[in-house]
């Protein structure tokens, strides 16, 4: 695509305020009502305010972190990395050769933001957003997760098993930034007791419930997922073959960067910004954080596993400085929605509250 003329497709350029888009990026399905602290599930939404869930997803760590740690987690999944490949919209437009930078940035803007409602909202907020989450998933499904494992049979993203592990993945790579990136004043948050982990996965489990489920799978402690984890682990990991697309045979991987490349514009110089620190810093440290067995199904090596973990380690004031109020509340508006610095306040608010009633 040529830049000589005057005229500029608007789909290449990228300004500020297309940057940081209106809550219509996000909240397609309604504006969230934060969860009251009530007996009535209703109103209290999935977790609610004072339950060991919102202790974790609404500590800075988890809101600056979220993004690169979730897609860490879920991107060693099989089944959802095919899913993205034989259907997102971002590789629907690369084969027609329309992808741009800022498009692979809005859909992880949208990925981000669009779990708040379900974790933080009412009854109802949380059954509009999965509900609306299903719906977008339908068409989701292969014969073929991997071409060079055919064994693995195929996906349906609102499978029980597809979709659960979608929601596992999401809500334990958050637990892994609260532990080992998280920060109460100067010191570490680190490692909850075990009671308190199982009481989180319990928790989660309910998040589960939203999506399709096979109720005799969930778990109920940490036990019950490492359990899981080791009866699909022929399902988590890398290969080479993964990226194929069964009906074309091409990478999905290069058909992205070959589509973005030929619709690059200086002005997507706003974005790679973003990704210096979503796919970059942040994936940095996220990386350090998650569990050794996610890296090596990352794909990482051991030499730069060390690298990473050294990283992370040695750079953590700069990951407290970055929960500090002003530059989470920067990353909030950015990857969660305008509305979000208020959902979150308001939930904080009430969050409070219960624990001190």
């Amino acid at each position: 695509m040529s830049y000589q003329s005057t005229t500029i497709d608007s789909n290449v350029l990228v300004t500020r305020e297309r940057l940081r888009g209106t809550a219509r990026r996000w909240r397609r399905h309604g504006a969230p009502t934060v969860a009251t602290k009530s007996d009535d599930p209703a109103a209290r939404g999935v977790f609610g305010p004072g339950s060991l869930a919102w202790d974790i997803l609404l500590h800075p760590a988890v809101i600056v972190f979220q993004s690169p740690a979730q897609f860490i987690l879920q991107l060693t999944y099989k089944p959802v990395v095919a899913g993205v490949r034989d259907w997102d919209p971002v590789s629907k437009k690369a084969h027609r050769g329309e992808l741009t930078l800022f498009d692979v940035f809005d859909r992880g803007q949208r990925n981000s933001g669009i779990h708040a409602p379900m974790w933080l909202g009412d009854g109802d907020t949380a059954k509009r957003v999965s509900q609306h989450l299903i719906r977008v998933h339908e068409k989701v499904a292969g014969d073929l997760i991997d071409v060079g494992e055919p064994e693995l049979g195929g996906y349906d993203a609102n499978s029980p098993r597809d979709s659960m592990w979608a929601a596992l993945t999401e809500m334990h790579s958050m637990l892994w930034i609260y532990e080992r990136l998280g920060f109460k004043g100067l010191k570490r948050t680190g490692r909850l007791a075990p009671e308190l982990r199982d009481r989180y996965i319990a928790e989660v489990s309910e998040y589960c419930r939203l999506f399709p489920h096979d109720e005799n799978e969930l778990p109920q402690s940490m036990a019950d997922l490492q359990k899981l984890y080791q009866k699909y682990d022929k399902l988590f990991g890398v290969t080479k073959t993964l990226a194929i697309i069964p009906e074309t045979g091409e990478n999905f991987h290069e058909v992205w960067q070959d589509s973005i490349k030929k619709n690059y514009h200086p002005s997507q110089r706003k974005v790679k910004l973003q990704f210096f620190f979503q796919e970059g810093l942040f994936k940095l440290f996220a990386m350090g954080a998650v569990s050794g067995k996610t890296r090596k199904n990352s794909g990482l090596t051991p030499g730069k596993e060390k690298v990473v973990v050294a990283a992370r380690v040695a750079l953590l004031p700069l990951v407290w400085l970055l929960q500090i109020p002003p530059i989470e509340r920067y990353f909030l508006r950015m990857m969660w929605g305008p509305d979000a610095v208020e959902l979150v306040a308001e939930a904080r608010k009430r969050h409070k509250a219960a624990k001190q009633g």
